[in-house]
This record gives structure tokens, C-alpha cells and sequence, in this order.
């Protein structure tokens, strides 16, 4: 857990005199059957924009992490993605918790058809906490750029509207939850969506951006 703490107030300092130690940010391996590998390219992109725009010395390979591991607690930031099932046992929901409420933060980022799967999952986390969306107000949408309208649309499937949902412990966002947006998609290699603008692309890093920034320095 020290390592951690440590490595958030390296992160606040280096805003200040941009230059920090190295770290990596971390995609959650899971159980359950489902794609946890998914959106192969989008935080290795993601890393690369957040050292260009905020300044930042992030290890440019991601880490990969079990959320029974010890090892959780040397990544600040965790992104969890995917399509299909996910199971947390007893101990890997209790070492989240523990990862989550010490200062860690969880991104969960639903590539369409993890939402009925992921809710039971953080339930058994987090049994006394549901989702919020967050307002537009939240210092979420307001770090180093601005998203006044809230969490931008990134790949469609279904017509609905994206949502920016949080679990919030102690009045602190510990896993933000981004539902019928597919943030992830946008941080892929241009090009591996047929369709997908460059604009949107843009949008989608300058959201997950905000996110670590958010993350590190909360």
C-alpha cells in the first residue's frame, strides 16, 4: 500500500516540475471466461498521450494484474475492459476492496455486454455502495481538459447515451464506470475501427487523460 501512496504523491510533484519516477499503469486479468485482454492497444496509447499532454513519465508498457495479487497494489490506476463474464472469488473481491479504499482506482471500461456481469461483481466489492452517474460538474470532466457535456460518446451500438457512473467511498470516486460509451475503443490504434474519426479518437484520450489524472492526484 505504501507503494502506491508513494507513487500518487510522486505523480502530484511531478505536475509541478514534470519529471517523476517511472510507474505503469495496469489492465485487470479476470476470471469468469471473458475477454480481459480486449482493447489490446488503447492504454499502451493511452500512457504515450498522458507523457505528452500532462507531462508525465509513465512506463509505456502496461502492466497486467490479477486483482488477488499483492502486486494490485504497486499500479495507481487499473483498467478493467471487456465483453463477456467476469468472476471475482472471496479474496480477489476483499483485495480490491482493500486496493480501492488505500487509494487505488479502478476504471471499468464496458466494450459492450460486460455491464450485466460487472455489477454483481463490484456489488460483492462494494455491498453497501451503488452506482452514480456523475454530474457534469464533477472535477472529473475538469483536469487538464474540459467535457462540459460530461462523458463523450465514443462507439455506438445501441442509440443510448453514455454515462459516467462511480462508485464513491468516503466521498472519494474509487471506480469510475464508463457504460455504453466504449472510451477504450477510442484509444486503439487509428484506424481499428472502421468509422471512427480522428476527432473522436482525440476525444476519447483527452477523457481517459482526465481519468489518470483524476486518479493520481485525487
Amino acid at each position: 500500500m505504501k507503494k502506491l501512496l508513494f507513487a500518487s504523491l510522486a505523480f502530484t510533484l511531478s505536475l509541478l516540475s514534470f519529471s517523476s519516477p517511472t510507474y505503469k499503469l495496469a489492465k485487470l486479468k479476470y476470471n469468469g471466461g471473458g475477454d480481459w485482454y480486449a482493447n489490446r492497444t488503447a492504454l499502451p496509447n493511452l500512457i504515450q498521450f498522458c507523457n505528452k499532454t500532462l507531462g508525465t513519465n509513465l512506463n509505456t508498457e502496461e502492466g497486467i494484474v490479477e486483482a488477488g495479487s499483492d502486486d494490485i497494489f504497486n499500479y495507481p490506476f487499473i483498467y478493467l475492459t471487456g465483453h463477456g463474464n467476469i468472476q471475482f472469488s472471496e479474496q480477489e473481491a476483499g483485495n480490491l476492496r482493500k486496493y480501492l479504499t488505500g487509494g487505488g482506482f479502478l476504471h471499468i471500461d464496458d466494450n459492450y455486454g460486460l455491464d450485466k456481469f460487472i455489477r454483481p461483481q463490484m456489488k460483492k466489492v462494494f455491498p453497501e455502495l451503488n452506482f452514480v452517474e456523475l454530474p457534469t460538474s464533477h472535477s472529473i470532466y475538469n483536469q487538464r481538459f474540459k467535457f462540459p457535456l460530461g462523458l463523450p460518446k465514443i462507439h455506438e451500438h445501441d442509440g443510448k447515451r453514455p454515462q459516467g457512473l462511480a462508485l464513491i467511498y468516503k466521498g472519494r470516486v474509487v471506480c469510475y464506470y464508463t457504460f455504453e460509451c466504449d472510451l477504450g475503443n477510442g484509444w486503439e490504434d487509428s484506424g481499428t475501427y472502421q468509422g471512427d474519426s480522428e476527432e473522436t479518437r482525440q476525444r476519447a484520450l483527452k477523457m481517459g487523460a482526465n481519468l489518470v489524472q483524476y486518479a493520481l492526484t485525487q
